[in-house]
């Protein structure tokens, strides 16, 4: 109060000096005084905010400055921070120059007021100097993210409180464009609210605050992204997996951000990331199993979860157990009857069972078979123990039946096979022994008589013959080898009663089945029954040849020639050839126009028949040659004429066989080939362009230089001393464009050195094999070689006298199931003038026996005396 007086005396009495002359304002100037600093009289400042004041004395003498203290808006002395305490919140600070600081750490809307600053001057003197200070609330975001997440579909208010004071005025930007309330906006005042959320609602957000009577702007910009909840898009109801292998599934869910996905196993509550056996990726929902045991049956949750919410999906998990077969037995039934085979199989679910026959991978359908109605499929299933059964029923079953069959187990998780066998009894048979040649013998020669029945049981077989069984004839020329299944009667025929019947007997316990066996004498075969010259050269003539009829079981096994000259009338001279029945029957190496005898015969297993057909024949004079026969199929076809395509644009090889020579060598081949076209059925060649080229020792020629897409005549000739043979004519016609193959530009190899460099790699091939077994096994030529160098003169002279040069050949296996029968003989020689084997041909003379053996490709000539078994080659 006395402060509060003094103060007003001080405001009169400079109220009164405000007057004052101006010759005295000089000396008021220089009254004692104190300056506050900052200077302004009304300090306005932010709360929150330090601030300092500082009271300085302006006087003449600072050492008459006494109790300098700052006074606070409550007339209270401030006092001086004290040592070693906290810092209070306000408190003054002696500074240099003798200035008196009031600190203010933090402003609060309680210190609002006028602050005081007095001093003593001479102790007479008291200095005052005042300061208010307003404080106001400045511009604060109190919940203003800077990234805020609205959901897709939701209302959101993007959030921006402030607090001011006074308070402020708000208002929004987006991407810098005002933004006003609307349908779709709502400027709020702690917000912006934006309806039904949408992605197109991304963007930056500016939410700006203005306090006018402070003249503060604030700005905060917010980042809005939109996030939607996560939505599970694949997850099936139900999920198989087999029991035993590993099992993948899928959740997939999708949403913003990413969901994270986890599965948990209900029964148990249990994520099922942190399982033994499982795996989880989180990210795509892949839950993955190493191998399904039962226990892992049961219902799963699938949850995505993200910041905008969670979803869960429930599945259920089945493990499919695999089938499997436990039981199938081997049945045994009798033909006739019925029978059944059964299949037993157990899994989860229960498996459907089907048989079929092993080998085939046509499957049997329940209920009777469309294919056959006596077979019949019956299924059973037992879902709840997981078995199920099947049998397959055959009636009236036959031999057919027998075999082995696959029992076949299925469910969705595998499939199991077992394999199982039918055997269908039945009584003996004879069926395959029907269509079996007679067995032939001659000469007193052992014949075998081999039966084999087919049964089961295996059948036990005896012999009869007129009506007796053999074994109690006790006769030494029938021996029996074998009781069953398989029994052979020996037979030696020494008298003709022996060529007879024979009848073998099986019996088993169903039954029992006879089969007659026929030994017959044979014969050697009767006379051929024609010879017909059918092509006539003058060094050659081809025979067409009809057999004389045979036996079944007794074939020809070649036919024979003897020819001689007409004008020699000894046929011990004649020259003799043989040919196998499918080969060319061709006698080569006659003279032209000259006149020969022949005569023919037929040879069997017995030896050879009775020379026949006898004719005489003259050969032509020489003459040109026969027509070559060019070696092309035609591919291509005219209503006139064959066509030969050729592969090339450019090129064709002509190739074609060498014809007759018709008793002169030939010499040269001439080939003329002109290019043309047909009009109205007519060829017109262009004679300007034809080729007209010979060639010597080759049955190839390369055309070349040709044009494409372009038909071509070809003529053909063979010339030998006597002059050109007749024309052999085609028609070429080259490829269009481009060569279908390519042809490097190189010579081109002859056929014959093409045939040159095959054969003399075999020859390099053979000799190496025949040296590695040589080395290896010591096997092969060069063995052979090697033991016969080492072998002594003693040795050597043996086999002189036995004869080194035999070959000796097995017989070649039968395709019956029977043995073969004993391998007949040759027939004893007989005298020359018999005529039923060719006439011997004295030594030393000129002329030699040879025969012509036919291999399908080439007909070979050998001289020497005619062996029934070499001429049927």
């Amino acid at each position: 109060m006395e402060l509060t007086i003094k103060l007003k005396d001080k405001c009169v009495a400079a109220k009164r000096q405000h007057h004052v002359p101006h010759d005295q304002l000089s000396s008021a100037q220089n009254a004692p005084m104190l300056e506050i600093f900052p200077k302004q009289t009304e300090q306005r400042k932010p709360v929150g905010k330090p601030l300092i004041l500082t009271c300085r004395p302006n006087v003449p003498d600072q050492a008459l400055v006494t109790d300098l203290q700052w006074k606070d808006n409550m007339n209270n002395t401030i006092l001086p921070k004290p040592t070693g305490r906290n810092q209070p919140p306000m408190y003054t600070e002696t500074l240099p120059g003798d200035s008196l600081a009031l600190m203010i750490t933090s402003l609060s809307s309680e210190m609002t007021g006028k602050y005081y600053c007095t001093a003593s001057y001479a102790n007479t003197d008291l200095l005052l100097k005042s300061v208010s200070i307003k404080t106001y609330v400045a511009i604060t975001w109190t919940n203003a993210p800077e990234n805020q997440y609205p959901i897709l579909g939701d209302d959101y208010v993007v959030k921006c409180e402030v607090k001011a004071d006074p308070n402020p005025t708000i208002d929004w930007l987006r991407n810098g464009d005002p933004i006003r309330t609307d349908a779709k906006h709502v400027v709020q005042t702690h917000g912006l609210l934006i309806k039904q959320v949408a992605e197109t609602d991304d963007g930056i957000y500016t939410c700006r605050a203005a306090v006018i009577d402070t003249g503060e702007l604030l700005e905060r910009t917010i980042r809005v992204e939109v996030y939607s909840r996560p939505v599970i898009t694949q997850l099936p109801s139900t999920l198989e997996a087999i029991e035993g292998k590993p099992f993948a599934a899928n959740c997939t869910a999708v949403g913003k951000p990413v969901p994270q996905i986890s599965w948990i196993k209900d029964s148990v509550q249990l994520n099922v990331a942190s399982a033994d056996r499982f795996a989880v990726d989180a990210l795509t929902g892949l839950m993955t199993i190493n191998s399904v045991a039962q226990e892992d049956y049961d219902t799963y949750t699938c949850i995505a979860k993200n910041a905008a919410g969670v979803v869960d999906q429930k599945t259920k998990l089945n493990v499919l157990v695999r089938p499997s077969v436990y039981e199938l037995y081997n049945v045994t039934g009798v033909s006739g009857k019925e029978i059944a085979i059964t299949c037993r199989a157990k899994g989860r679910p229960a498996p459907a069972i089907t048989f079929r026959r092993w080998g085939t991978e046509e499957q049997y359908t329940p209920g009777q078979q469309m294919s056959d109605e006596r077979i019949t499929l019956e299924q059973h299933m037992y879902e709840e123990r997981g078995e199920s059964s099947g049998t397959l029923r055959i009636t009236k079953a036959t031999r057919m039946d027998d075999g082995l069959y696959q029992c076949i187990a299925i469910n969705k998780g595998d499939t199991a096979y077992k394999t199982g066998h039918i055997a269908v009894e039945f009584p003996p048979d004879f069926s395959h022994m029907k269509e079996l040649p007679p067995v032939f013998s001659w000469e007193q020669r052992v014949a075998n008589l081999s039966c084999l029945a087919m049964g089961i049981p295996n059948a036990t077989i005896e012999w009869r013959w007129n009506g007796r069984n053999i074994k109690d004839l006790y006769d030494t020329n029938l021996k029996i080898e074998g009781t069953g299944p398989r029994s052979d009667l020996i037979v030696h025929p020494v008298t003709r009663q022996y060529y007879s019947a024979y009848k073998c007997i099986a019996t088993n316990i169903h039954g029992t089945a006879e089969q007659d066996m026929q030994l017959k004498e044979a014969r050697v075969p009767d006379f051929v029954s024609a010879a017909t010259p059918r092509q006539l050269t003058a060094t050659t003539i081809t025979f067409d040849i009809r057999g004389p009829p045979t036996e079944l079981g007794l074939p020809i096994l070649a036919f024979s020639v003897q020819y001689k000259e007409e004008l020699n009338p000894d046929w011990s001279t004649a020259l003799n050839r043989s040919w196998s029945p499918d080969s060319p029957y061709i006698v080569e190496g006659l003279r032209p126009q000259t006149m020969y005898s022949f005569r023919f015969a037929a040879r069997n297993q017995v030896g050879l028949g009775n020379w026949g057909v006898n004719q005489q024949q003259s050969t032509p004079r020489r003459s040109a040659p026969e027509e070559p026969k060019p070696l092309h199929s035609p591919v291509q076809n005219d209503k006139e004429e064959p066509v030969v395509v050729s592969p090339y644009s450019d090129h064709f090889e002509l190739r074609w066989g060498v014809p007759a020579d018709n008793g002169e060598p030939i010499d040269r081949y001439q080939i003329r080939y002109c290019p043309g076209v047909k009009m109205a059925g007519t060829w017109h060649e262009l004679e300007n362009q034809c080729n007209t080229i010979e060639v010597v020792e080759t049955t190839s020629y390369q055309m070349t230089d040709l044009s494409g897409n372009t038909y071509y005549r070809i003529e053909l000739k063979a010339h030998n001393a006597i002059g050109y043979s007749s024309p052999a004519s085609i028609i070429m016609k080259t490829t269009r464009g481009i060569d279908v193959i390519q042809v490097a530009d190189r010579q081109v190899l002859s056929s014959a050195a093409i045939v040159g460099i095959a054969v003399g790699g075999v020859l390099l091939l053979l000799f190496i094999v025949d040296l590695l077994c040589c080395i290896t096994v010591h096997m092969g030529v060069m063995a052979a070689m090697c033991r016969k160098a080492k072998r002594s003169p003693s040795e050597i002279d043996d086999e002189a006298k036995l004869g080194s040069g035999q070959l000796v050949k097995e017989p070649p296996p039968s395709p019956l199931p029977l043995p073969p029968p004993v391998k007949l003989g040759g027939s004893p020689l007989q005298s020359p003038l018999d005529e039923k084997e060719p006439l011997r041909t004295p030594t030393g003379s000129i002329k030699q026996n040879s025969t012509i053996e036919f291999d399908g490709r080439f007909v070979h000539s050998r001289s020497g005396e005619i062996i029934g078994k070499n001429s049927a080659v």
